[in-house]
C-alpha cells in the first residue's frame, strides 16, 4: 500500500442541478412514507431552464397526486433559495408522470413474512469506513463537503451575501505513512452576483474553507482556485440541466472506496441499491468504531425478489485485528441483512430522505429523530460479543 499521495474528491451543494433533482426526488419519497410507511416509490426528477420534471413510480396513498407533488417540487426549490430569471421556485413550470408501480415488480418484494420478501432490485452495494476523521469517513470527501455546508449556512442566514445556491468544491490531501496532513490544493466555484468581482468572491469564500478543515491545513496560495474561469453568474439549471441521481460519488466516498453503480434518492428502502448501502455503511462504521481495523469495506449482493444476500465481503486493507472470513460470518449473525431486516434494523421506513440530498449520506450525526440512523455505532457490543 501507498503511504505518501495526493488524493482528491469533490461535492456539489445542495443548488447544483443534480442535487435539486435529488432532493425533489426524495421529498416525494418522504411524502408517501409519511401518509403510509409500506409505500412503495422509485422516482427521477429533470430540471432545466424554468422547467420541472417529475416521473416515475409509486404505490401509495391516492391523494398524493399530481398537484401534491409539484407543490412539494416548488418548496424543495424555495427552501434552496431559488428566485432568479431562469429559474424561480414559483414560476418554473413542474410537469408530472408518475404512475402506479409495475405488478411485476411488486410480486417480487411484497410478503408479509421477513423471511420471503425479497429484494427490490439486483445489485452490488458498498459501504466503508476509515480513521481519517472523527465520524469515520475519508477526509477528502468529508471536508469538501464541509466547506460547502458552512457556505450555505452563511448564505441562508444572510451571514454572507452576493452568493447564489450552486456551488462546487474539490479538496486535494497530501497523505503521509497513510494519513491526511494538509491540503495540496482547494477549488470553489460558486455562483455569484452580477457585481461582484472574482477577487472579492475569493475573499468571500477564503474564511469559510479556513474555517471548515483542521487548522494548519490551508493549501499554499497559488493552489487555492476560486471561480477558476473568472465569471459563475448564470447557475443552477438554467445553466446546466440537472438528474436524479448523477452524483453518487459525492453521495458516497468521493471515490476513495467502491460504489455498487446504484444512485439512492427518489428511492424508498425496499431498494437495496439504498437500504443496503446504508447497512454496509453502518457495518464498516460499526468494525472500525470496535477498534477490529482502521479501515474496512465491505459489500453485500442481492437478487431481485430473493430475501438473503447473496455474498457478504468484507476487507480491512491489511489493517485488521482478525481474520476477514471470521468477520463476514459474525456480521450475518450480529444483523438481519433481509431487506425488512435491514428497514426494521435502523428504522427506515419513515421520512427522513429529504436530508440526504445535499453534503454526502455518510459522515453525518444521526438525529432524535431517527435521521441518518446508519450513522450510529451502537452495534459494537454486540460484534465484541460474537466474536469474544
Amino acid at each position: 500500500m501507498r503511504s505518501s499521495y495526493l488524493f482528491t474528491s469533490e461535492s456539489v451543494s445542495e443548488g447544483h442541478p443534480d442535487k435539486i433533482c435529488d432532493r425533489i426526488s426524495d421529498a416525494v419519497v418522504d411524502a408517501y412514507l409519511k401518509a403510509d410507511k409500506a409505500s412503495r416509490v422509485a422516482v427521477e426528477t429533470l430540471t432545466t431552464t424554468n422547467r420541472i420534471v417529475v416521473a416515475g413510480e409509486a404505490r401509495g396513498p391516492q391523494n398524493i397526486d399530481a398537484a401534491h407533488i409539484e407543490s412539494l417540487a416548488r418548496n424543495a426549490v424555495k427552501s434552496i433559495g431559488y428566485e432568479q430569471s431562469g429559474f424561480h421556485w414559483e414560476h418554473a413550470e413542474v410537469s408530472c408522470y408518475v404512475h402506479n408501480q409495475s405488478v411485476d415488480i411488486a410480486q417480487g418484494v411484497d410478503s408479509s413474512s421477513s423471511k420471503d420478501e425479497g429484494a427490490g432490485d439486483q445489485g452490488i452495494m458498498f459501504g466503508y469506513a476509515c480513521r481519517e476523521t472523527d465520524v469515520l469517513m475519508p477526509a477528502p470527501i468529508h471536508y469538501s463537503h464541509r466547506i460547502l455546508e458552512a457556505l450555505a449556512i452563511a448564505r441562508h442566514s444572510r451571514e454572507i451575501s452576493g452568493l447564489g445556491p450552486d456551488s462546487k468544491s474539490q479538496v486535494t490531501l497530501k497523505y503521509e505513512n497513510g494519513q491526511p496532513v494538509g491540503a495540496a490544493s482547494i477549488v470553489v466555484s460558486t455562483q455569484h452576483d452580477e457585481g461582484l468581482t472574482q477577487q472579492e468572491v475569493r475573499e468571500i469564500v477564503r474564511a469559510y474553507v479556513i474555517n471548515a478543515i483542521p487548522e494548519g491545513w490551508m493549501c499554499p496560495e497559488d493552489e487555492f482556485y476560486v471561480n477558476p474561469t473568472g465569471r459563475f453568474v448564470i447557475g443552477g439549471p438554467d445553466g446546466d440541466a440537472g438528474l436524479t441521481g448523477r452524483k453518487i460519488i459525492v453521495d458516497t466516498y468521493g471515490g476513495a472506496a467502491p460504489h455498487g453503480g446504484g444512485a439512492f434518492s427518489g428511492k424508498d428502502p425496499t431498494k437495496v441499491d439504498r437500504s443496503a448501502a446504508y447497512a454496509a455503511r453502518y457495518l464498516a462504521k460499526n468494525v472500525v468504531a470496535a477498534g477490529y481495523a482502521d479501515k474496512c469495506t465491505i459489500q453485500l449482493a442481492y437478487a431481485i425478489g430473493v430475501a438473503k444476500p447473496l455474498s457478504v465481503y468484507v476487507d480491512m486493507h491489511g489493517t485488521g485485528s482478525i481474520s476477514e472470513s471470521i468477520l463476514e460470518k459474525a456480521l450475518v449473525n450480529v444483523m438481519d441483512l433481509s431487506p425488512r431486516g435491514i428497514r426494521e434494523h435502523l428504522n427506515l421506513s419513515r421520512p427522513i430522505y429529504e436530508r440526504t440530498a445535499a453534503y454526502g449520506h455518510f459522515g453525518r450525526v444521526p438525529e432524535d429523530d431517527g435521521g441518518f440512523s446508519w450513522e450510529k455505532t451502537d452495534l459494537v457490543d454486540s460484534l465484541k460479543a460474537e466474536l469474544s
